[in-house]
């Protein structure tokens, strides 16, 4: 059937700046916000703008984040003339590898795209939290004629080196690409959320795969060639909320900033919803002394202690006496009578011991050369009273690991 518009979301990464959070699960399926994995807002932007057309192009242990997507119905992806389809890597009659890059991940699947013939591709990432109307960038798109559109927004030039950036015209025209520059002239940045038109991407896609010393990726060959090559590229850009969760640090910002309304990350507008798939708990369960003030929970939590500034996935235990302060505590943590968890990222199914101490404070001089978010691996039990240092990771045997 034929599709003006399909979108590909790129979900194979390992998230190795996720580090022990990782370990088990690709990084698209990591917990975020107390009900949501990091993979809905792409598919529910995708819904929301009327994208029903989806393939989610997965490599990185696989097995959880396929479970949870499932037939695609929590974003209403499970139509019978479209939906979302999971894309791991293949062997055919000529054999088959893993996906070697960006653009090598959507060549592979030449053939899914085809069999919807449509007119335009997007390309998502699987590592952000936002929301966006793919429809409008589409809209721009095709007014200006372009080969090619790149989502983009304006960073601090001190990140600027850290991103592909942007030198564009008076119309938005892109006139300039530079991959992660040492000296960057723009602080445009791409967000890594692309437009094309199919038949342009499709000709580059194969042209990049026969060239034996490609890196077959978006931002170091598919987009410097187009561009070098003089073609239409538009530069789209975008003022609403937008973060990389590929570090821990600045996973646990995003968690932050929803508890945050001037951060302008609503999770609760109406007009934009973002989907997530349901699970069955009980209602949460808030004790008669348990003090809790601007934080997030969800169903089958009970909370006996203090809880302030934080995240609260399902299925949470904190006990009489125990703190939780600006921490994100991820599905089926418990907290134990007496225990601290201050500034930290807490792993599934973790026990924090009685009387134990994980992370702190920051310090109040603004001297942050020793401070840092702590996290804890899934699966940990950290025995009574033991105390872990700022910034400092364990893995799921409780031993400490660098990052």
């Amino acid at each position: 059937m034929k599709k003006e518009c399909i979108a590909m979301l790129l979900a194979g990464g390992q998230g190795s700046r996720l580090y022990v959070l990782t370990s088990s699960v690709a990084k698209p399926a990591v917990s975020f916000g107390g009900k949501y994995r990091i993979i809905d807002f792409p598919l529910s932007n995708c819904t929301n703008s009327g994208i029903d057309t989806v393939g989610v192009l997965t490599q990185y242990r696989p097995l959880e984040l396929n479970n949870y997507i499932g037939s695609g119905q929590a974003w209403d992806l499970d139509s019978s003339s479209g939906g979302v389809h999971i894309l791991p890597p293949y062997m055919g009659s000529s054999g088959g590898t893993w996906y070697k890059g960006t653009a090598n991940s959507i060549y592979q699947n030449i053939g899914f795209v085809d069999m919807y013939d449509p007119e335009y591709v997007v390309v998502l990432s699987g590592d952000h939290v936002y929301k966006m109307d793919y429809a409008k960038m589409l809209d721009a798109h095709k007014n200006a004629g372009a080969a090619c559109t790149i989502s983009v927004r304006e960073v601090p030039w001190e990140e600027a080196s850290r991103f592909g950036i942007m030198s564009v015209d008076e119309e938005m025209n892109i006139t300039e690409f530079a991959e992660k520059p040492k000296e960057p002239k723009s602080n445009l940045a791409s967000m890594g959320i692309y437009v094309f038109t199919w038949a342009k991407l499709r000709e580059y896609l194969i042209n990049d795969e026969a060239d034996p010393n490609s890196e077959n990726d978006f931002g170091k060959n598919i987009i410097p060639n187009m561009l070098a090559a003089d073609e239409k590229m538009l530069a789209y850009r975008f003022d609403g909320y937008w973060k990389d969760v590929g570090t821990l640090e600045s996973l646990w910002d995003a968690n932050m900033d929803m508890l945050n309304p001037s951060s302008g990350l609503n999770l609760i507008d109406e007009s934009w919803p973002i989907y997530a798939k349901t699970f069955s708990a009980p209602a949460a369960y808030i004790g008669p002394w348990s003090e809790v003030s601007n934080s997030a929970f969800n169903r089958g939590d009970v909370i006996d202690g203090a809880v302030s500034d934080s995240v609260l996935s399902q299925n949470i235990f904190i006990e009489s006496g125990a703190v939780v302060d600006h921490s994100v505590l991820l599905p089926g943590v418990r907290i134990e009578a007496g225990a601290e968890v201050r500034y930290a990222i807490i792993g599934e199914d973790c026990v924090i011991g009685r009387n134990s101490k994980i992370g702190e404070a920051p310090p109040e001089d603004g001297s942050k050369d020793w401070w840092g978010i702590s996290v804890v691996g899934p699966n940990c039990t950290i025995e009574e009273g033991r105390v872990i240092k700022a910034k400092r990771m364990l893995d799921s045997e409780g031993r400490e690991v660098t990052r």
